[in-house]
């Protein structure tokens, strides 16, 4: 049976750039999933790397490989269960408030990828949370100049935090 759990964390630092707030649910079994503090730094390096300074509030959703497919299907109209979908918060005009977005990021698909291409587990989950941050801050690779400002900003967020890059 799924483990339904809501998570906010957050973290007291000495930095002037405020915590993100990172709100995290599990459709899936945690067994092979990071730890909310994982997700946490991830996103905090996501936002260091693309220099957002103000409060930031993101839900991040663990998903099976049927919620993952319906979610594709549904918003991007392809039928099959992918990585990680970010959706952007669209907030009425004149509403200010922290909210950054939602990522559902599945699970199934995270771990076979992460065996298909010889990655570890780990590095992999940071690379998908960063790249689904980045999406939601407004980065895209829909063509090829938008693709390599995102890809080096990914692998740039990703050596601070001792990873190898994705794409080499």
């Amino acid at each position: 049976m799924p483990t339904n759990r809501l998570f906010r964390t957050t973290a007291v630092s000495s930095s002037p750039r405020p915590s993100p707030a990172v709100h995290l649910g599990y459709a899936v079994s945690r067994a092979g999933v990071p730890s909310p503090i994982s997700f946490r730094r991830w996103v905090e390096a996501a936002l260091r790397g693309a220099k957002r300074r103000k409060a930031t509030e993101l839900s991040i959703r663990i998903v099976g490989a049927d919620e993952g497919r319906a979610l594709n299907r549904n918003y991007r109209s392809k039928d099959y269960a992918t990585n990680v979908l970010s959706f952007s918060v669209e907030l009425p005009p004149g509403m200010t408030l922290p909210l950054l977005g939602d990522l559902a990021i599945c699970a199934p698909v995270v771990q076979r990828e992460a065996v298909e291409q010889g990655k570890a587990s780990r590095d992999h989950w940071a690379h998908l949370t960063i790249h689904g941050v980045l999406h939601l801050l407004g980065y895209d690779h829909v063509d090829d100049g938008d693709a390599m400002v995102m890809e080096a900003l990914e692998t740039r967020v990703l050596a601070g935090l001792g990873i190898a890059d994705p794409y080499a």
